[in-house]
């Protein structure tokens, strides 16, 4: 259910935004999204797994937030931050 260290490092790589940047909300959103892709397939397959469920919902809300601040602050960063992660918004 969680991501591998090595799959979080590359999430970084890929969606910093300076050399030093491991918590920008860019990276966050990218962290969240994988996070909530595998979880979403455990779910389908446990669907009684009503605790998994809830950290699901508080992943997506979190996300949520997360990309109304993007949207406010950063509206450029916000719109290719959603094209590339494949979100509809």
């Amino acid at each position: 259910m969680s991501i591998t260290i090595a799959k979080r490092q590359s999430l970084i790589q890929d969606f910093r935004c300076s050399d030093t940047d491991s918590g920008s909300p860019q990276v966050q959103v990218a962290i969240l999204t994988e996070r909530i892709n595998n979880l979403t397939g455990h779910i389908q397959t446990h669907k009684h797994d009503y605790s998994s469920r809830r950290g699901l919902l508080q992943m997506v809300s979190r996300r949520n937030r997360l990309l109304k601040y993007l949207a406010r602050i950063q509206r450029n960063e916000y719109l290719k931050l959603i094209k590339r992660l494949g979100l509809r918004k």
